[in-house]
């Protein structure tokens, strides 16, 4: 019993604090520009990829956010049509709030998948490596999950 209470008195005065903005805080005309990467094809892999961005979009507000998710390698699954129906649908959910996929051209050709295999609305790019340089070259926030 002791116990339980102690642990209870502990979570009592915890405290949770908000996560502070960094200057200049994120605004219409100053979104955060965020590109992420996807580079495996596990089911786990693409769910935490999809919901990480989810809950970037959710905590800024999509008005408050740029993003791109760059698939290359393996990752490449993520915006192939037919490859799992749930994933097709956050990702066209995803486009609704305007955030980017962006397909590596050169895995494309690797894997021999075509532009019509893709989902409606992914851009490609020659090289997803370089598309990632260059945008954190260009003051992007790079995140891999």
């Amino acid at each position: 019993m002791k116990y339980f209470t102690l642990i209870l008195l502990s979570l009592c005065i915890i405290s949770f604090a908000d996560t502070e903005f960094a200057e200049p805080k994120p605004s219409f005309d100053n979104p955060r520009q965020i590109v992420f990467s996807v580079t495996e094809d596990s089911p786990q892999a693409l769910d935490h990829i999809l919901s990480v961005a989810n809950n970037v979009l959710k905590f800024y507000g999509p008005e408050n956010v740029q993003m791109k998710i760059v698939a290359y390698s393996k990752g490449i699954r993520l915006l192939v049509k037919n490859n799992s129906h749930e994933n097709s649908v956050r990702v066209d959910a995803l486009m609704q709030y305007d955030v980017e996929f962006v397909a590596c051209g050169n895995t494309m050709r690797t894997l021999k998948i075509k532009k019509e295999d893709l989902i409606e609305g992914s851009i490609i790019v020659t090289a997803g490596v370089v598309e990632l340089l260059e945008s954190v070259k260009a003051g992007w926030i790079y995140i891999k999950p």
